[in-house]
């Protein structure tokens, strides 16, 4: 039993790199020892250690847990603004305009068109796909529509479409509808003092 304890306490004190040796002595006993030289010491095979290092070298590295991605956003095949027609001309006097567009396939669950002028947005985004403009400025202006999603994220966007606006003027009405006689004083651009004066009728010195 002691020699057995020895060689326990041997192999737990000894690194996992020493040797350990083995020998009867005089008296008959085994002898375990860390020393080769004494007597005909024989090496004892060691078993090899099962014990990890802290950081092992050979460890695959951790890596995170991929994201979930992001769900793909729906593709429509076709997108455009129908009126008005690239490069129109659009003649109104208080700036008015109604824009419609389409889309195929139809608009989506949750999805909302919104309609861009010169890239500012006119309103808030809906799902109906006509609007209508007001007191816009004279020249010429740029459309385009967006498909948003339930994220407010851009599913679909038109290339720039211009229009030009013509408002007509003061001067260009009275060039289109000049003042008739019975408009002078019921008009402001029709004022009393430029009423033209009044054919006397030749007639009326006979009578």
């Amino acid at each position: 039993m002691r020699l057995w304890w020895l060689l326990i306490t041997c192999l737990i004190a000894q690194p996992v790199t020493a040797e350990v040796f083995t020998y009867v002595d005089a008296q008959g006993n085994r002898v375990y020892t860390d020393q080769p030289g004494s007597g005909n010491a024989k090496r004892v095979p060691m078993a090899t250690t099962n014990r990890m290092s802290a950081n092992p070298t050979g460890a695959a590295p951790m890596t995170a847990p991929k994201k979930t991605e992001a769900k793909a956003l729906f593709h429509y095949d076709m997108l455009r603004i129908l009126v008005p027609e690239p490069d129109a001309t659009v003649r109104s006097s208080a700036g008015e305009i109604i824009v419609s567009v389409t889309s195929e396939p139809g608009l989506q669950r949750g999805h909302r068109y919104r309609l861009l002028l010169d890239g500012q947005p006119t309103a808030e985004p809906g799902p109906s796909p006509v609007f209508a403009l007001s007191n816009i400025d004279r020249g010429s202006h740029n459309l385009s529509v967006e498909i948003l999603d339930e994220q407010g994220r851009t599913v679909e966007r038109t290339a720039n479409q211009p229009f030009h606006m013509l408002r007509i003027s003061l001067a260009q009405k009275r060039q289109v509808k000049p003042c008739a006689l019975a408009d002078y004083g019921q008009r402001p651009e029709c004022p009393l003092k430029d009423k033209p004066a009044e054919e006397k009728n030749p007639f009326l010195r006979f009578f």
